[in-house]
């Protein structure tokens, strides 16, 4: 029996004045649905959100509802106007009743109700209308970016509503394994193109990798039978043109068509570049504890950073991570205690709060204005990891066009200011990378060449995330901040810190508060083998060792020139060094591979 449609989309034709953004698109939201709605930032997912949201009318086609069917839509930044307290804004329109569900919804995603409208963060009001979303049980739910400024507690407690909701809903979001656990279909953006495949995320990145090797043939073989019918032209057509006018014609469209193909639009050119290595030891905190009036931030925390560590802090909102962090790296001062930094270190800063960015401000000036990229007398140069280039191709570089480098930073979307800063981060050389919420906004694609970037940083890194699949893919060792002063020091990354807790599915601390149950006894159990951060380094292994063997190859090759010496001394003595740099590194990655090999053995 075929499920009733909740939604409609029918020939749908949108533009903003340029080139269309959806053209005769159609689709269809079912009964039961569970929707992953992916694709590149900037490729018109949130638009299409609010198409079928109603808040955005299509310049052609049709949007129809079921009868009966109520459509809630949960947006970036939503309007509050008009209501004194996030309370009174999350229960509007709910019945005397029904208050209680936004009460409920409020502890599960940790927004406090009397907070008043005009101070509430971002985070809070995004928290007052998930939960107002939540309340009123609509038949089909549109989430756009639900779990942003939620912490990890909170995106479980998230999860696990929606795991057991029999409502339909339709989620954009960057956070894979939230995606993973609750998705089953997915709709896929990519060019003004919107396709439908019965798979949930997991399997989502497999097709799309399908369909663009598809594309990829089909447009070498239509480039090849281009190719061949110009030279037919060329070589035969004057003996040839009353008859073959129809081949000439043919040709000409072989051209148009390929003309009118839109290419993909590539991953930004994203580049971290170590300054000079900082000492062994890069940071030492004995004995610190902080406290801010009755809370307790921290109580009588040591640790030491090696050059190279890759560190996460986890732990819910407010907790204080942020305040370690800062305390760290001494732009704040522990309450007891001391905090001694390492020698020679270089430090860049990703700051969540995206303080950095002036919204008045063009792209333009964001660049050419920050003092550590500022060119000596070039208006329309910055500096890039030592070399000057043009701030329009560096912007570029980062997937923002011409049209993009004169418009104020405020008219970016999320996804776009943290591209920005990214920009700006990545243009200094470092040797201890601070990141705060990095993969807010981020799209897939510009996930996945972080990590890998991060994965081949030749420094340290020290980072905040509520991304659990984030945490896995980077952190080596996870700090815990669990409350009322406490820290702890975990192997691993998210994945290995829930195992040495004992506790294999986080999202069981928030079942306990819907059905009053706990499942939290388990015993901590020793670990065997690899963890899941030693099993993914053990895969990424080979191919980082063949990078290192292929450029030792290359500056083997270019250091064989005997004139290179005599001619070039100054060439000579940086190839000299980037040789036995690159000798070390592939000793030291052929070690941890030998090593990771005999414990998987085991």
């Amino acid at each position: 029996m075929a499920r009733a449609p909740l939604l409609q989309l029918t020939d749908i034709s949108l533009t903003f004045g340029g080139d269309p953004v959806f053209e005769n698109l159609s689709l269809v939201v079912q009964t039961g649905d569970r929707l992953a709605l992916v694709g590149r930032n900037g490729s018109g997912k949130s638009t299409l959100m609010k198409v079928m949201a109603g808040l955005v009318e299509a310049d052609n086609g049709d949007v129809i509802a079921g009868a009966g069917v109520s459509v809630g839509y949960m947006e970036q930044d939503p309007d509050l106007t008009g209501f004194e307290t996030l309370g009174e804004f999350a229960t509007h329109g709910l019945e005397p009743g029904e208050l209680y569900k936004v009460e409920r919804a409020g502890e599960g995603l940790k927004f406090d109700p009397d907070r008043p409208v005009a101070t509430a963060s971002g985070g809070e009001r995004r928290r007052a209308a998930l939960a107002r979303l939540m309340a009123s049980e609509p038949e089909l739910m549109l989430l756009d970016e639900p779990t942003n400024h939620l912490d990890i507690e909170a995106i479980a407690w998230l999860e696990n509503e929606l795991k057991t909701t029999r409502k339909a809903y339709v989620i954009i979001s960057h956070d894979r394994a939230f995606l993973n656990a609750l998705t089953r279909a997915t709709l896929w953006v990519d060019r003004g193109t919107v396709r439908r495949q019965e798979i949930g995320f997991d399997k989502f990145e497999a097709w799309r990798d399908q369909i663009w090797e598809e594309e990829d043939m089909q447009r070498h073989k239509l480039n090849r039978k281009i190719k061949a019918e110009a030279r037919w032209a060329v070589e035969g057509i004057s003996a040839r043109r009353k008859r073959n006018q129809g081949r000439v014609r043919a040709l000409q469209d072989l051209r148009a068509q390929r003309a009118g193909q839109i290419n993909r639009q590539g991953t930004a050119a994203m580049a971290l570049e170590a300054g000079p290595k900082s000492g062994r030891k890069v940071i030492e905190a004995e004995g610190i504890s902080k406290t801010y009036g009755d809370k307790v931030i921290l109580r009588d925390f040591s640790l030491k950073v090696q050059r190279g560590d890759r560190i996460a802090l986890v732990g819910p909102n407010g907790v204080g991570k942020t305040t370690l962090l800062n305390m760290l790296i001494g732009r704040e001062e522990p309450d007891t205690g001391t905090v001694k930094l390492g020698t020679n270190l270089e430090i860049a800063l990703f700051d969540q709060a995206r303080a950095q960015l002036d919204g008045d401000m063009s792209l333009w000036d964001s660049l050419t204005g920050d003092p550590d990229m500022r060119v000596s007398g070039k208006a329309d140069q910055v500096m890039v990891r030592g070399m000057p280039k043009h701030v329009v191709g560096y912007l570029k570089e980062f997937l923002f066009d011409e049209g993009q480098a004169r418009a104020p930073v405020r008219s970016l979307s999320g996804g776009e200011k943290a591209r920005l800063l990214l920009a700006k981060l990545m243009a200094r050389e470092s040797n201890l990378l601070i990141l705060d919420e990095p993969t807010n906004d981020l799209d897939i694609e510009t996930l996945d060449l972080l990590q890998e970037l991060l994965s081949t940083y030749d420094g340290t890194v020290i980072l905040v995330s509520h991304d659990r699949d984030f945490l896995d893919r980077v952190a080596a060792t996870t700090i815990a901040m669990e409350g009322d002063g406490r820290a702890t020091v975990y192997a691993g990354g998210w994945s290995d810190y829930l195992s040495q807790r004992g506790q294999d599915d986080f999202s069981e601390s928030v079942v306990k508060s819907k059905a009053n149950v706990s499942k939290l006894t388990q015993k901590v159990k020793p670990q065997k083998g690899l963890s899941f951060t030693e099993k993914h380094r053990l895969e990424a292994l080979p191919a980082e060792i063949a990078r290192f063997e292929a450029e030792i190859a290359k500056l083997e090759e270019l250091m064989g020139d005997p004139a290179l010496f005599t001619d070039h001394p100054v060439k000579f003595q940086k190839a000299t060094d980037a040789l036995l740099d690159r000798h070390e590194k592939l000793s030291v990655a052929e070690e941890e591979w030998l090593s990771l090999e005999e414990k998987a053995a085991q």
